[in-house]
């Protein structure tokens, strides 16, 4: 999921003009997850402005936000007859984005997308992810090198770690050396030694 966090008060405050009437936007989906865009931290962001004079018309959770078929029917409705001026979005940019494309009023971002990344527990998060096109996965044990090594090598290991640790962090363990140790436990090493992988093809990625 898009793990996000949350922008200074002071950020969001500096781009509100005094006369703005704001709608305030959450998502379901991962910004929920990470209690940065749930209807608890819109409730906490509504009253956060309310104290400092900000006029708020109200607020919705969208059930995803990156999905602008539903930031058009329940996003509009919700704002009608509210003479909203400004949306605040508690969202990824993918759904600040989908938001813009159904409303032509001004959007005010109030959080900062970080990183594609798994959930340990709420507030943990690991980066495993950089949704770079080309996956190679199936190769690496199903652990990512271009995200988890700190070279972002795709033939490795370097030849710095120690004890299996990273030499760049050593409080990270060696993302090649995690590959070699699952592949082994699965009798899939083969010729893992001697194989190479290309550079990636990044105009896979779609625009």
């Amino acid at each position: 999921m898009i793990i996000t966090g949350k922008k200074n008060i002071e950020e969001i405050l500096g781009q509100i003009l005094k006369n703005d009437n704001v709608f305030i936007v959450g998502c379901g989906g991962c910004a929920t997850k990470c209690d940065t865009g749930s209807q608890k931290a819109v409730d906490e962001m509504s009253a956060e402005l309310v104290k400092h004079n900000v006029s708020v018309a109200g607020n919705i959770v969208l059930e995803t936000a990156c999905d602008v078929r539903l930031a058009k029917r329940d996003l509009l409705k919700s704002i009608k007859d509210k003479a909203v001026t400004a949306i605040l979005t508690l969202t990824c940019g993918a759904g600040v984005q989908a938001i813009e494309k159904v409303t032509d009023l001004k959007i005010i971002s109030g959080l900062d997308s970080l990183f594609v990344g798994t959930t340990e527990r709420i507030g943990v998060y690991k980066n495993f992810c950089s949704n770079c096109g080309e996956c190679i996965l199936g190769r690496t044990a199903g652990i990512c090198p271009k995200t988890r090594c700190q070279k972002g090598l795709l033939n490795g290991p370097c030849g710095g770690f120690v004890n299996g640790k990273c030499e760049v962090d050593q409080t990270l363990d060696c993302a090649w050396v995690l590959i070699y140790e699952k592949l082994k436990k699965n009798n899939q090493l083969g010729n893992f030694i001697t194989s190479f992988i290309p550079p990636k093809k990044y105009n896979k990625k779609t625009s």
